[in-house]
Order: structure tokens, then sequence, then C-alpha cells
């Protein structure tokens, strides 16, 4: 079986979202979208990894398959829930009106059917995708209800004694919604409320609704809110909320923040950790294929596990414990501004910690990273070479005339937490060096 350490890859071929994202039975479960077949979005399946502590990754195989009418053309994104102490998954269904006769994993005109659909294990590894799947929410047919193809990903949580299912989704392609469901035994479902919102652009994917604390927090990924031509238009973004249990009542605030600076990264996923704490895993898009002599090639990668805290309505994205631990061997610092080249393998994973101010810069094989008007900046061109049409310069909210950076360095990942989380910019990286320049207070090797 394929392991991966830090950064859950795809073990050959795609992956996209993170799925089901849960502890259970002493494991956490994250599955993920995935297609077998080739390095190329295509029919969705749901491949599946385990972990004991969020850190060491092992890929189990592929959990959920198109088996039924609703699912025949892919199983689309979803969650995972813990009743009775059984696993149910529950996503998206996705049926082509008509399919690609050159290419079966395409849709003619874009025009598909979505319902969502449950399926549930005794022990969250055993699926039966020919027997235990289930409509529970069938195609919507009412416009002002939800759209019968852009209505998927369903997250679902227990809250005050009762179940919830928020669906992302769209009105008349114009403005994204939000679609809330409720029942009372995680099976059947009544409608119970939605919320548009320019906010989620026009039409909402993947979202999340979690309280933390006495609050609440929403997290979605709307398409279609950044037309400018230096990276993608889709993004994940949070903010407070307001929800009523009674009511699914959902009101937000007029301003947003992104989850990653980066924006590379979306759709991302939360559970509660086995400590009790909120955390997220999310998928980094990646716009080449990675091929490597002997391996499968492959495409996509996920976050770091990150802590999600607020303050003073702020949401903070902090390093996972379990990612502290894993950083034990301490680098050798040669100068100020050089360190040890033994620790400069490109295939090693590696943590720095520094203090960025104005007059310094900071450059990590060819990753640049620096503060210009109290903003930190990054820029990866040079670990960019030949990719054409992503952003290269990516920059936070303002810091201020200095910042405290934890940085994480793999071999086409680099991601830089400023100030214990108060911003995050993660950038997918090709050809990263093995040098070092700039001032490095402490550096770790995995």
């Amino acid at each position: 079986m394929t392991t991966h350490t830090l950064h859950l890859k795809a073990p050959g071929n795609w992956i996209n979202d993170p799925n089901g994202f849960i502890y259970y039975k002493g494991e956490y479960h994250l599955f993920y979208q995935y297609f077998p077949y080739a390095p190329a979005w295509g029919t969705m399946h749901w491949g599946h990894a385990v972990s004991e502590d969020l850190v060491h990754w092992e890929h189990i195989g592929t959990a959920l398959f198109p088996t039924k009418y609703s699912d025949q053309n892919g199983c689309f994104s979803g969650s995972a829930l813990e009743h009775d102490g059984r696993m149910n998954l529950y996503y998206t269904g996705i049926h082509y009106d008509e399919a690609d006769k050159e290419n079966i994993h395409a849709c003619v005109d874009d025009k598909f059917t979505a319902s969502q659909l449950m399926i549930s294990s005794e022990d969250g590894f055993q699926f039966d995708n020919f027997e235990d799947k289930q409509v529970v929410v069938p195609a919507i047919t009412d416009e002002e209800t939800g759209d019968s193809k852009d209505t998927r990903d369903p997250k679902v949580w227990e809250e005050d004694g009762h179940f919830y299912m928020i669906l992302g989704s769209t009105y008349k392609k114009k403005i994204g919604r939000v679609i809330f469901y409720r029942s009372e035994d995680t099976v059947n479902w009544q409608y119970a409320g939605q919320l548009r919102s320019e906010r989620f652009g026009k039409i909402l994917e993947c979202p999340d609704l979690f309280r933390l604390g006495n609050e609440h927090i929403f997290i979605g990924s709307p398409m279609y809110i950044a037309e400018d031509a230096g990276g993608y238009q889709h993004h994940a973004v949070c903010m407070p909320a307001e929800f009523d249990t009674e009511t699914c009542a959902l009101i937000l605030p007029e301003r947003y923040q992104y989850i990653d600076y980066g924006l590379d990264l979306y759709a991302p996923q939360t559970t509660v950790d086995k400590e009790g704490c909120r955390v997220m895993i999310a998928w980094l898009r990646m716009p080449k294929v990675i091929e490597e002599e002997g391996k499968e090639p492959w495409i996509g990668m996920m976050s770091l596990p990150r802590v999600i805290e607020m303050k003073e309505d702020h949401i903070y994205f902090r390093v996972h414990p379990e990612v502290d631990k894993y950083f034990s061997q301490e680098a050798v610092l040669v100068e100020s501004e050089r360190i040890n080249s033994e620790f400069m393998n490109p295939k090693c994973r590696y943590r720095l910690k520094t203090i960025l101010t104005e007059k310094n810069i900071l450059n990590i094989g060819g990753y640049k990273i620096w503060l210009e008007h109290g903003f930190v900046k990054t820029d990866r061109t040079e670990v960019f070479a030949g990719i054409e049409g992503h952003r290269l310069i990516s920059t936070t909210p303002r810091v201020g005339d200095e910042c405290r950076l934890d940085i994480f360095a793999d071999k086409n990942l680099i991601e830089v937490f400023i100030n214990e989380g108060q911003y995050v910019i993660s950038n997918v990286v090709y050809g990263l060096g093995g040098i070092i320049d700039g001032q490095v207070e402490k550096m770790w090797k995995a």
C-alpha cells in the first residue's frame, strides 16, 4: 500500500477535494475525490486513506465508485458522520444527461443531474457499493428550492440533538446559495431553509458550518469570485457566522477572509480531532503532473492539518500539534545567512522559523519571501518555470512592520504560517532548489 508522510499525495493519477474527514474508532479517515485511471479529472470515485496522527498516511484503496443510476457518472464530494457506532458517508451522485461518445468520462453540454446519497459501514473500511447505497435527497426539481444540476457536497453534522446537512448550490447561475436539510435519524431529511449571497459567488461548493466555542464559523468555496487572469477564479473563504438551529437561519458578515492567501488551496473540510480541536485539511491545486521514474504519474495533494481558532472575529489557521512533534531534528546553522547544505536535500522536508522585517528577503531554494509596506509577499517564479496563466506573486493583508514566520517546505509545496496562523500562504512549487539564503532563527529536518 502507498504511504505518505506530512502531505497526503495522490497514490497515482488524480485526486482533488478531501471528503469524509473524520476521527473514527481511534483513527483519522480521509477520503478524497479520485480518478484512478489517469492523472486528469474524470468519473469521480472516493479514495481512502487513514492515519493515527494526521501526519503519517496510508492509502487503503477505493471506497466508493459508481454503481447506481443516480451516481452512474460520479461520486462527488461529501462528508462522514458517526452514528450508533457506524460510519455514514454522504455524497453527491451525478448522472449525465448524455455522455460523450468519444470519452464516457465527459458530459455533453455540461448537462447532468445531482442527488444526495448515503452509504454506511460498521468499521469504516468496508463499503457495499452495490447494496447499501440509498438516495436521501432526490434531485431537486423546484428552482426556488435548489438547482437540479449544481447542488452538491453535503456536509452533515449533529447539533442540539438534531442532524443537519448543508449543501452548496446556485440560484439561476447568477448567485451562490447554501441549502439546509434537517433529520432526526440521519436517513430521512426535510428541507429546512437556504441563504443566497453574493459572498457565495455564482455557485457555492464544499460548504462547512461548525460551532467553535459559543460561535459558529462558515467555510465554503465560492466559484467565480476572482476575475483576474493571474490565477484561479474559485477560492476557499471563511467568516464568523450566526446560525439558528431551530430555523436554520444563517447570518454572515459583509466581509470574508481567504482561508489561504497563496490561492492554490481549495475545497477545505473540517472535523474534530481526538483532543476536541477543530482541524482542517484542504486540496492544493496543481497545474502540472508529477512524473517520477518507477512511479505512476500523479497530480494533487493535501495541505498540512491546521487547527482553527477565532480571536476578535479573526479566524486563525494554526499548525497542528502533531506536525510540531514530527519536526524534531534541529539543523545546524553554519552562518547567520547560510544553512548547512546537508539539510537541503530536495527529498527532505524541513521547517524554518524566523522574524521577517522590511530589511530582509528569505530565499528558499528559489522561493522568495519578503515584507513590503507591511504586507507579506511570496514569489515562486523561479520554481514555477514553464507554467503559464497562474499567479506567481502572493500577498497577505497588512500585518505590520515585522512578523513571525513558521515555514514548512516539501518537494512540491511550501506553506508559510504568519504570526501563529493569522494568515497562511501555501504555494505549489516545481523544481525547488537546495540552498537557503536569508536570516533564519531555527530550522528542523523531518
